[in-house]
């Protein structure tokens, strides 16, 4: 006989497959000419006063290691949404900087972004979901 399933397993499994879910529903992201990935990388960039964060941070926030970041950011900065900057103190870090026309870009993306989250949980169903956000990200 198969073993069953604990419930937190049950509940990463579920978690697994809500995530390919939510991606494929933000693919609606795509009339801006990004991915879901792209725009979590950039909507991050956004969020700092400075527009930028060392890859490393990227990576800490992404959940990805810090070359899956340089990879992902590498068709970002070639078409210009971002770019990448040295420290002048330490030449072994650079950072990813949200540009003009990135930000700009972002700012039409998160209209799409919004409507899609909407779509999937309303405002209220998400604060009645604020134990289950508290302990992801805690």
């Amino acid at each position: 006989m198969a073993a069953i399933a604990n419930g937190s397993l049950k509940l990463l499994l579920n978690l697994a497959k809500a995530q390919v879910v939510i991606s494929r529903r933000f693919d609606r992201l795509n009339a801006h000419g990004i991915g879901f990935s792209d725009f979590a990388l950039l909507y991050l960039l956004y969020q700092t006063p400075a527009g930028k964060l060392r890859r490393i941070d990227l990576a800490a926030q992404t959940g990805l290691t810090a070359s899956a970041v340089t990879r992902m950011l590498a068709p970002l900065e070639k078409i210009g949404l971002v770019a990448r900057e040295s420290n002048e103190r330490d030449a072994r870090v650079s950072y990813a900087v949200l540009t003009e026309t990135g930000k700009t870009l972002l700012e039409d993306a998160l209209i799409t972004a919004n409507a899609t989250a909407r779509d999937i949980i309303s405002n209220e169903d998400a604060k009645k979901l604020k134990p289950l956000t508290d302990l992801l990200i805690g």
